[in-house]
């Protein structure tokens, strides 16, 4: 005791208590239990690490290896131009409590890396941003596939920007680091991958083009691959501004293409560091006699369920609960020394084997259909008529309600300055948040923020829908997708909903969009690990998703794609499937638009009348002080008792959105009556002016030329030729008029610039009277005004 006592006093205390003693318990004595093992001080004290440098698209990306953060399981740097990402990988030795493959995956955009100082009030990385979120997703899409089955050991992969050069995407360097650093440690994982981006420019694909190039303006596909040795896919995401789809097809394989390169200069590295991948403790795999003993017991049971089309979602999940907890029962009396998950993942094997035999033997699926059609589709506009647009969106058992919103220019979503340096957008126009509430599947929980899933599956709906947006529309839209029941495939019910929401509210989309999910069951080859046999399904259920091996999701228009994603839980499949599935998508797609168009064909020729306003102001130079008031006071009030948005377009020109066409009646009201005192005439550069002081001030007299005219300063400096300190000094009263001559207006405030000490000099001058006026103008184009003389 007294041993590990000391220990421990040396391990956490010592340094701190007796700081001369540092030097002595930089190596910990023996017994403590602080060494490293063996393994990982041979790699913490190996040689300076390995790298290789692979080209890609004809640029070189260099892959390294050994040289930072060696404790980790595996660690990897990539770089691509000036742009560096660390990925590291680290998973625990003992298994987790979980029933699933607890994989965590974290990407985080370092303000150093880009050069930046984070703006917020600690000045330092906080929450993680809806762009690290989903770049974190893409990764983990990637590398889940590959992790043996039973695999329940929790990991975590860390991404850290390391330098960025504001040129080349870090997040395809992301995936690439991950699968270079599972590569390379000791963690049971059947890779590598490689990834790359695909850009159409002009007609002609790029791989990993630049952020330039990727600008909306330039390219009109944004693709991401993840390959797997042998040219299989492992994951797709993709943008598209409505493509074709022979050209998207080409995009896919080109890019798998170029995924081996990268793919066989990890495995030089993982050859040239000799890693020996570790023994897991265990897999949580079912043993094959409990499992024959569940397929005897329930078998009958189980074929029954799922062979019965008149179940809907509900009722199909309780018969098979009520299955499952009379043969875990009978299992658990037959082998009582089994562990508790051996018994539950015994009857989702069998269950899971009938599902899939019946699609791949007996082209059956639960709910009646044949392998290509769709469920019944019911759609309706118009829901509620003070919202600026509204959809329902019925598709078997998913139902989503989608709603419209239009707002001012300035609501517009603002990116950090972290994603603004690194992907150059700087704000959008265009958002759709998608919600999931527990009631959507008959469950209770917590209503919180936005979780990871829902930000995913609304970032994919919103990308579906981005290319039919005009880029000139004078508000920010926002769709919000509420999913009020689910049963398979809601981001794409997402997609037709937000489509005939926008038509609903007026917004001159380019075309209409729908969505689609395709599902796969496929049968493989045990000694060789190929497929052999394969089903597409499309428009999948919950349950065929659950049970499948793909989840295949696809929008666009009539013409093309505008945004897919593919996951799998498979490590890779043929190109072939996935130009299969697209042909299908393409088929089912055009299906459901014929069906959407027979309830709005094209979008409405006016926008609703409780929606919003925009109106241009048109404010002179010389009057924008008065319009805006002092510190912006008038905009405030403004602002503040009508409701309504000034943003200022140039030097001479406001725009004006009010949420109603009442709340811009008013506007015009409160503009006209701010502006009403203060006419404007046309004056004569170097005229003579009577002026009436309505003002003493320490600076000098405040005077009007004309009744209605804001007041301006005649300074102390023009008041007379001699040196004045104070108005009072010359016998100035208010009310008093005197003589001033005009010299036109400031360039950079518009205000008069009046002296009286000009005419103490003998030259002569024309006295002139001012009558006409001219205002300030709401819209239109601004009238003339006149002079005349005395």
């Amino acid at each position: 005791m007294a041993a590990a006592g000391s220990c421990g006093r040396a391990a956490l205390g010592g340094w701190a208590a007796a700081p001369w003693r540092r030097r002595r318990l930089l190596v910990p004595p023996d017994g403590c239990g602080l060494r490293l093992p063996p393994v990982r001080r041979a790699a913490a004290e190996a040689a300076p690490g390995r790298r290789v440098t692979v080209e890609v698209g004809g640029r070189k990306m260099e892959l390294s290896s050994g040289k930072l953060a060696r404790f980790a399981d595996g660690s990897a740097v990539v770089q691509l131009g000036d742009t560096a990402v660390m990925v590291t990988a680290v998973s625990k030795t003992k298994p987790s409590a979980s029933q699933f493959m607890p994989l965590v995956v974290d990407y985080r955009q370092k303000a150093a890396a880009a050069g930046r100082i984070p703006t917020n009030y600690l000045r330092r990385e906080l929450g993680s941003t809806d762009k690290e979120i989903l770049t974190s997703r893409v990764i983990d899409r990637s590398i889940r596939p590959l992790f043996p089955l039973g695999y329940f050991y929790d990991t975590q992969i860390l991404c850290n920007l390391l330098a960025v050069d504001g040129v080349n995407d870090p997040d395809i360097l992301a995936i690439n680091g991950a699968s270079a650093a599972l590569a390379l440690s000791d963690i049971p994982w059947n890779g590598p991958i490689g990834a790359v981006r695909v850009g159409l420019v002009d007609g002609e694909t790029i791989i990993n083009p630049t952020r330039k190039q990727m600008s909306s303006t330039s390219s009109a596909l944004n693709l991401v691959v993840a390959g797997a040795p042998q040219n299989q896919v492992v994951m797709l995401e993709a943008t598209a501004e409505n493509i074709l789809q022979q050209d998207f097809c080409h995009a896919v394989k080109v890019g798998v293409k170029h995924t081996q390169q990268i793919i066989q200069g990890i495995q030089q590295l993982v050859k040239e560091r000799g890693v020996v991948k570790r023994t897991v403790q265990k897999l949580f795999v079912a043993p094959d006699e409990i499992v024959e003993c569940a397929k005897k017991l329930a078998f009958n049971k189980i074929y029954a369920v799922f062979t019965d089309s008149s179940h809907d979602k509900i009722s199909r999940d309780e018969a098979i609960n009520k299955i499952r907890l009379e043969t875990e029962e009978q299992l658990k009396e037959k082998f009582p020394e089994a562990e508790p998950y051996e018994i539950m993942e015994s009857f989702n094997v069998v269950s899971k084997d009938i599902f899939r035999n019946l699609v791949l033997n007996e082209y059956r699926r639960c709910d009646g259909r044949d392998l290509t059609s769709l469920r019944d589709i019911k759609c309706e506009v118009n829901m509620f008529k003070m919202l600026h647009g509204s959809a329902l969106f019925q598709r078997g058992q998913t139902q989503v309600l989608c709603t419209v919103t239009f707002d001012s220019i300035e609501s517009s979503v603002k990116s950090d300055l972290i994603s603004t340096a690194v992907s150059g957008i700087k704000d959008k126009n265009f958002m759709l948040h998608y919600e999931f509430p527990p009631y959507a599947t008959n469950e209770i929980g917590k209503v919180t923020g936005m979780n990871r899933r829902e930000l995913g599956h609304g970032a994919l709906a919103e990308r579906a829908l981005k290319p039919i947006i005009p880029q000139d529309f004078p508000f920010t839209i926002r769709v919000t997708s509420e999913v009020l029941e689910s049963n398979g495939s809601s981001s794409m019910a997402s997609a037709c909903g937000g489509s005939l929401a926008l038509m609903d509210a007026g917004v001159p989309v380019s075309s209409a969009v729908a969505g689609v999910a395709i599902g796969l069951v496929t049968k493989s080859n045990l000694e060789k690990g190929d497929i052999e046999d394969y089903r597409l399904l499309t428009d999948i259920l919950g349950i065929e998703d659950y049970y499948g091996d793909m989840d295949f999701k696809m929008a666009g228009t009539s013409k093309g794609i505008t945004a897919l994603q593919v996951d799998l839980k498979l490590p890779g499949i043929p190109i072939k499937i996935v130009m299969e599935a697209i042909q299908q998508a393409t088929t089912a797609k055009r299906e459901i638009l014929q069906i959407m168009n027979q309830t709005l064909a094209k979008p409405r020729s006016n926008r609703k009348e409780s929606g919003p306003v925009v109106e241009t102001i048109h404010v002179p130079l010389s009057k924008r002080l008065r319009f805006v008031g002092p510190g912006a006071y008038n905009l405030k009030r403004l602002q503040a008792q009508t409701g309504v948005t000034v943003s200022q377009l140039d030097e001479e020109t406001y725009s004006v959105f009010a949420p109603t066409p009442s709340a811009m009646h008013e506007a015009r009201e409160f503009i006209h009556e701010i502006c009403k005192d203060d006419q404007e005439v046309s004056l004569e550069f170097g005229a003579v002016y009577t002026a009436t002081i309505t003002e003493i001030r320490d600076s000098g007299v405040m005077v009007k030329l004309y009744p209605n005219m804001t007041p301006v300063l005649l300074h102390n400096s023009q008041l007379d030729q001699r040196k004045v300190k104070h108005p009072s000094a010359l016998g100035l009263e208010v009310g008093q008029e005197i003589q001033v001559k005009y010299f036109g207006r400031d360039p950079t405030d518009g205000r008069m610039r009046l002296s009286r000490k000009i005419l103490q000099s003998p030259a002569t001058a024309v006295l002139k009277t001012l009558t006409d006026k001219n205002s300030i103008v709401l819209g239109g184009t601004v009238p003339q005004s006149s002079t005349s003389s005395q």
